[in-house]
């Protein structure tokens, strides 16, 4: 493995990552337009938006380029924002509405042009299947299926019931699947390191192992780290979970959760076909929900578990494997070769936080995707630079008008009351 790579999470993806320079450490006092914190989709893609509308732009990223979420995540890129959003009408109106459900469409085809128009190489699959753990799930697909079709949803979509589920997986637990061929999977760790490497040939200059240790706020913002300080007429914080008291008005609206992946030695052909036969991204309806798929070289990536206790599994390996093998007990002679997990933000309502600070109106921000990061940060990352370059945007005006709540509890506290929650969500789960 490449040394410079060796603070990133023993994973998959680290083990098949395309090149990953080592950028360097911020070392100078240095000015900029605007200075984004932050090297994952949400930061390194506002950057990219940013020069593209002829700002200069600094990133300054505590760890490595996709270090957390962003770099190790389930690669699955499904549509949607992560909540049913016809729920916010009071706040944002119908035509608003409206809106977040094309956006959560169209951030799906924002990415797929991205890597297009960029050639990064992240072995993206189109084809995903939701799947209904229960008869009532599998009915509720059809009010999906017509939802789309008004929203003018134009991929291939189609019902599998629960006896033709061989068609898409190799498992007789599941009571029907909705096959949607706009979502799909990829690999996020060489999906956000290609990125980079296009921010910075747009001029954007980025530098790694900078913690940021202090924000000086004013018209100009001094973001001071220990090898110098940046300083820009606007901020973008894109720490997501890892934001920790950076900026205490944020913080206490995010929680960082922890999920978990283990990913099996290669397959073979055959095995890897009955399992998946039509090489799907597929997703469950659970409260800790399982999500699963093929990597590039067959082996089954196969995640879930979100913890909000605060703490990781000692043995992530032994806490997944019979997970997956509920799923599919005909890998119970499967090696586990890979194991890795990391930190989502999620939100009280399970919807992202996008916006500016009223305190300060310079400092932008978008973090808690919960669980829909792939596809959102692309979005917000628009809508900020959106914002930043024009002043206004509509798209953010829209996200910033669904208010979030402060988890309680404080700093302590935050975590344990919101594991008490899910467990109470789980256990009605259990008894139907």
């Amino acid at each position: 493995m490449n040394p410079s790579a060796s603070d990133h999470a023993r994973s998959y993806y680290l083990a098949s990552a395309n090149a990953m320079p080592e950028r360097p450490l911020l070392g100078a006092d240095l000015t900029a337009d605007v200075c984004v914190v932050g090297g994952g989709f949400t930061g390194v893609n506002t950057a990219i938006e940013l020069a593209q509308r002829g700002l200069s732009v600094i990133l300054l990223e505590a760890r490595r380029i996709g270090w957390g979420a962003s770099g190790r995540n389930g690669g699955q890129l499904i549509r949607g924002i992560g909540h049913d959003v016809s729920g916010f009408a009071r706040y944002v109106g119908e035509e608003g509405v409206r809106y977040l459900q094309r956006a959560g469409i169209d951030s799906v085809a924002l990415v797929g042009e991205r890597i297009r128009e960029y050639g990064i190489d992240c072995d993206l699959r189109w084809g995903f299947c939701e799947l209904a753990n229960t008869p009532a799930q599998f009915l509720a697909f059809q009010g999906e299926l017509e939802s789309l079709a008004a929203l003018g949803y134009v991929p291939e979509t189609r019902l599998v019931a629960a006896q033709d589920m061989a068609q898409v997986v190799g498992s007789g637990v599941y009571a029907g699947g909705l096959v949607d061929m706009g979502s799909g999977h990829l690999h996020p760790l060489n999906l956000v390191l290609g990125e980079a490497a296009f921010a910075e040939s747009l001029g954007v200059r980025v530098f790694e192992n900078s913690p940021v240790l202090e924000l000086i706020h004013g018209a100009t913002v001094q973001v001071r780290c220990a090898g110098g300080t940046v300083r820009a007429g606007s901020l973008v914080l894109a720490c997501n979970a890892h934001l920790e008291e950076l900026e205490p008005k944020l913080s206490g609206k995010v929680l960082p959760a922890g999920s978990y992946i283990i990913a099996t030695e290669p397959l073979s052909v055959g095995v890897a076909s009955q399992l998946i036969p039509q090489n799907l991204a597929l997703c469950d309806q659970k409260v800790g929900l399982d999500y699963y798929r093929l990597s590039a070289d067959r082996r089954l990536l196969f995640g879930g578990a979100c913890h909000y206790s605060g703490r990781d599994p000692v043995d992530i390996a032994g806490y997944m494997r019979p997970k997956m093998l509920k799923v599919f007990p005909q890998l119970v002679d499967t090696a586990i070769e890979f194991q890795w997990g990391g930190k989502i933000g999620i939100t009280a309502n399970r919807f992202p936080q996008v916006g500016r600070l009223k305190q300060y109106p310079n400092v932008f921000y978008a973090q808690g995707y919960s669980g829909h990061g792939l596809n959102v940060t692309h979005w917000c990352a628009r809508l900020l630079a959106e914002g930043i370059h024009a002043g206004q945007s509509r798209g953010l005006d829209i996200f910033s008008q669904v208010p979030h709540m402060t988890f309680p509890g404080g700093k302590v506290l935050r975590s344990p009351l919101l594991a008490l929650g899910m467990l109470w969500y789980r256990v009605r789960e259990m008894v139907g």
